[in-house]
């Protein structure tokens, strides 16, 4: 393991107002640890930053000493990029700080921030931000691979809301990004991941969201998937902007609401969502029973806070996890064949099928407006994720994904994987994500950047020559 000598050590230490963490120090061992719990890797030096100076320090000493930088916010990557073995972790989450201004209807959002603190903070003024569906997700690294949640078909992703970043590149200065200043930058953050410095403060757009929506979880047994995807592709024909649907195969939860008979049981689940009216919601809610009745279902208001956490248990930290993603423009019966032989095939009943909704607000944004690794046309996005809760039944879930992907492949529409739904980035699935123009455009942004690619535990993309 590569050690780093004790008075280079103390030099780091006098330096930095947050704590440096090395080997044997109390502490460490905790601080090393990631969302995935396959992932087990010892860095040579942990430093959890205080603000944007201790970034811009902890950048120049992995470069004076040679080591490589690991990026961690939430620590959420599935693939593990946010540590790394035998180098230096920036490890944001000493950075959570929110404030909302609501009148301007806007956050600053510190680097290491979590969806939950976003949403702690805005939603006592019934403000949100669009993001994800885990509340202890980082903001950071969903926002630079771009963002999709519960919000998306009403306000887009989480990039097209984000209205200016402060970045420290890789030769330590600190820069403001935003459409008036360095643009370029600016376009390569809103989806081109950490390639091009570590965002300190992000600041957002918000929106009108809760503090009440109404929910609805209708579940199915598998034998029933085929119709689930036929009435998804039917509801979303004529579903208002303000209402969102998840599709997901899933184990039924041993929650109250589940009869004792079902939990557990395998099976495929429409999750609905309303900002809107409750009569609205009401209405697809009749039109769901109607044309399928579930086993299940569950039906309520809920507060907004609790929307986001409502996937927080099932995805745990310390679970062991692999995914893989891809884009549909339609649920055709090839696709639903598809689903139908694949889903059952899983050995763990913690590992998820998801399909998310992407049009309306999504399709309002340009195709070359942002970095974002996918088209701007109605479409679902797909995440098979493999979770277990042992390392070594993890390898059974990576091949369920892995076939389960490959089948669904020659179905796909013709980009890549959404880039924060894949837990690896060879070079040739990186360019595909992005497309040759996208792609190239990015490589001239990071050779000005970053152009000894010192970001590269990422979605990497290299420096134009």
């Amino acid at each position: 393991m590569a050690q780093v000598t004790s008075p280079r050590i103390q030099s780091l230490r006098a330096g930095i107002t947050g704590q440096v963490f090395v080997p044997g120090d109390p502490g460490y061992d905790q601080a090393r640890i990631v969302w995935n719990g396959a992932i087990d890797r010892r860095p040579a030096v942990i430093v959890r930053c205080a603000n944007t100076a201790d970034v811009s320090a902890s950048i120049a000493f992995a470069r004076q000493q040679n080591l490589e930088i690991a990026v961690r916010g939430g620590a959420h990557s599935t693939g593990g990029s946010s540590v790394v073995d035998d180098g230096l972790q920036i490890d944001l989450s000493g950075m959570r700080n929110v404030s909302v201004d609501p009148a301007a209807r806007r956050a600053l959002v510190g680097g290491g921030a979590t969806l939950g603190d976003l949403d702690a903070a805005a939603q006592p003024h019934g403000l949100a931000v669009p993001a994800g569906v885990v509340s202890h997700t980082g903001v950071g690294g969903l926002t630079l691979g771009g963002g999709m949640g519960w919000l998306t078909r009403k306000a887009g992703l989480t990039i097209d809301n984000l209205v200016s970043a402060e970045v420290v590149t890789a030769d330590g200065r600190v820069l403001q990004a935003s459409e008036r200043d360095h643009p370029d930058l600016f376009w390569g953050i809103r989806g081109g991941g950490g390639n091009f410095g570590v965002v300190t403060t992000f600041e957002f757009k918000l929106h009108q969201a809760g503090p009440l929506v109404q929910f609805g979880l209708f579940f199915w047994p598998l034998e029933s998937t085929g119709g689930v995807l036929r009435m998804a592709e039917d509801l979303i024909s004529s579903l208002p902007s303000d209402l969102n649907i998840i599709v997901a195969g899933i184990n039924a939860p041993p929650a109250p609401f589940v009869p004792e008979e079902h939990r557990f049981r395998p099976g495929c689940a429409l999750l609905l969502t309303g900002f809107g009216s409750q009569e609205e919601h009401e209405n697809v809610v009749a039109r769901v029973r109607k044309q399928l009745p579930p086993l299940f279902d569950l039906v309520t208001p809920m507060p907004y806070v609790q929307l986001q956490q409502l996937l927080d248990e099932a995805n745990a930290f310390g679970v062991c996890a692999y995914d893989k993603a891809l884009y549909l423009s339609e649920f055709s019966q090839d696709v639903i064949s598809v689903v139908e032989e694949h889903l059952p095939r899983k050995t763990s009943p913690l590992s998820p099928l998801l399909f998310y909704r992407l049009d309306a607000a999504y399709c309002e944004v340009g195709e070359d407006a942002t970095a974002f690794g996918g088209r701007r046309s109605p479409c679902y996005v797909a995440f098979i994720v493999g979770v277990t809760d042992s390392p070594d039944k993890l390898e059974a879930e990576r091949q369920w994904v892995r076939s389960f992907w490959d089948a669904l492949q020659p179905h796909a529409m013709g980009v890549g994987g959404y880039v924060n739904g894949e837990s690896e980035h060879p070079n040739d699935r990186v360019l595909s994500s992005y497309g040759p123009a996208k792609y190239e455009r990015l490589a001239r942004i990071k050779a000005i950047y970053d152009p000894d690619n010192v970001f590269h535990l990422n979605a990497n993309i290299r420096p134009a020559m």
